[in-house]
């Protein structure tokens, strides 16, 4: 066992450190291309052509396995956004004896632990450095408390407290998985490759708000009865088992970070550190000063590097939360989710056209079939652009003129027309999303807690935005949509702040006043 630790420790030390000529026993030619070599077959110094063929591989490999991120995704809102609210109709508040408000508390408690779990969740990925096994672990338990939520003999009581418990600790457990996936993407992918893999993380939630509910609704018509259970508890047994399934396959397909990946090779590995720091992205850790001042695999090593880990990651907290930049990113999301905040109730809102319930939710899923190719094409620009800002900015004019139409007429194409250019804005949140990670290339523990903390407070509109669509402003709801408006607007001024404060640094970075890459507006 001990050995084994030993050479798995040394593996990881030298997966860290970059390759050069010298290294595999060659000579460092100026005019040989790229100064980065490593063993392929035999000990040879790669053509830049040969580099970026082996890039293209890596990379490829990278996307098939991050694609069970996406599907993960897909399930968490299918679950969020309608397993309680399809569950409502066929009874889930008469079997749990919920009365008054009791049920909008059932919905909201999920965020409160939600939020809090947010910093604390990317603090410990970064400290452990096997987001594999945390994040699969973390989507396990949802998945298994999301299942016993239909079985009532799991509740502390079938009742309003037992329903309140279990979904405060299913927000507590799904807080890891968000956050820690952004942050497992932006080690792994270059800026101007990450707008395109968030884009594709972000579909997830598309489809999940597009075809939820109409699966939903597939269940409540066909299960219920089955083996005794009504038909809510199966959409809760269904969902939750798929999670868990989906779940232990993402155990063994996610990677790590790039040094302690396992079933990349060394070669592999060395190319994924030293192509994110040719990028400007620092992947490397302070911790890696402990590896040198002991043995490694001594007792004295692994204490040494896991100490160094925390200083880093409590480090990372404080330069985080000291740092302006971060908190406005974070306030600035609050209102953008605010202005999103009628997704939760799109099949109300389609509703208004005047069709019947199924239609009305066939109808759902175009516009968030729209709003998912166009976040992926905005990001796939964006990323060729290397910039973010206009591309917001544009989604959220498309916004808010889609808001101005539906406050506007109730004309059934006027207003289902409004509903695609609401649902794109999410395209644009997709790069504001990519703009958070690119604004903090280093130190990882930092842009760890950024996200966290960006993704934790953006959460909030979340819990203030179902206060602004009360029925009774209903059909056309005009006082909802503006302040939809009102919060986009904040939050396109809030960004255009930050852009004019990173082209200001970036001046004084081309002047040799501060050190560091450049910053992407």
């Amino acid at each position: 066992m001990f050995l084994a630790e030993k050479q798995e420790v040394e593996t990881i030390e030298e997966a860290s450190r970059p390759l050069s000529p010298e290294s595999i026993g060659g000579t460092k030619d100026a005019s040989a291309g790229p100064d980065i070599s490593v063993e392929l077959g035999g000990q040879r110094q790669l053509e830049e052509e040969e580099l970026k063929a082996l890039e293209k591989r890596l990379v490829r490999k990278l996307d098939a396995r991050m694609a069970i991120l996406v599907l993960i995704n897909i399930l968490n809102y299918v679950r969020r956004s309608r397993q309680h609210c399809s569950a409502r109709l066929q009874g889930f508040e008469q079997d749990l004896h919920l009365e008054g408000q009791q049920y909008s508390v059932v919905l909201s408690i999920l965020f409160v632990g939600y939020i809090i779990m947010q910093i604390p969740c990317n603090m410990f990925i970064e400290w452990v450095e096997r987001p594999s096994v945390f994040l699969s672990l973390c989507t396990v338990l949802w998945g298994v408390i999301s299942a016993l939520t239909g079985k009532s003999e799991f509740y502390f009581s079938d009742s309003f407290a037992g329903a309140l418990a279990v979904r405060f600790f299913l927000g507590f457990v799904e807080a890891a998985f968000y956050p820690g996936a952004l942050f497992l993407l932006s080690r792994w992918y270059t800026p101007s490759e990450l707008g395109a893999r968030i884009a594709m993380l972000c579909c997830g939630s598309f489809v999940g708000n597009g075809w939820g509910a109409l699966l939903a609704s597939g269940i409540l018509a066909r299960m219920g009865g089955v083996l005794g259970h009504a038909a809510w508890r199966w959409l809760f047994f269904l969902e939750g088992g798929i999670t868990v399934l989906v779940a232990l396959c993402a155990c063994v397909l996610l990677p790590d970070f790039p040094q302690n990946t396992r079933w990349l090779s060394h070669a592999e590995r060395a190319l994924a550190i030293e192509r994110m720091e040719r990028a400007g992205v620092s992947d490397r850790n302070d911790s890696e000063r402990s590896e040198k001042r002991a043995p490694a695999g001594s007792e004295q090593h692994r204490s040494a590097r896991a100490s160094e880990r925390a200083r880093e990651v409590l480090h990372g907290l404080r330069l985080a939360l000291s740092d302006w930049t971060a908190w406005w990113f974070a306030v600035a999301a609050f209102f953008q989710f605010l202005a999103q905040s009628f997704f939760i109730f799109f099949p109300t809102l389609a509703a208004t056209l005047g069709f019947g319930t199924t239609a009305t939710l066939a109808l759902c899923a175009p516009p968030w079939m729209f709003a998912s190719g166009l976040a992926i094409v905005l990001a796939l620009h964006s990323d060729r652009t290397k910039r973010r800002f206009e591309y917001i900015v544009c989604s959220e004019l498309a916004g808010i003129v889609g808001f101005i139409i539906a406050m506007s007429t109730m004309n059934t194409a006027a207003r289902y027309i409004s509903l695609f250019l609401m649902a794109q804005v999410y395209a644009g949140f997709v790069v504001f999303y990519t703009w958070t990670s690119n604004a903090f290339p280093s130190p990882p523990a930092k842009r760890a807690i950024v996200l966290a903390l960006m993704n934790g407070v953006s959460q909030l509109g979340n819990v203030v935005g179902p206060y602004f669509w009360p029925t009774s402003w209903g059909p056309s709801y005009r006082h909802s949509y503006a302040i939809c408006i009102s919060a986009a607007g904040v939050s396109l001024v809030m960004m255009w702040v930050l852009r004019m404060h990173f082209v200001r640094v970036n001046r004084k970075i081309r002047r040799g006043e501060i050190d560091g890459p450049e910053l992407i507006t």
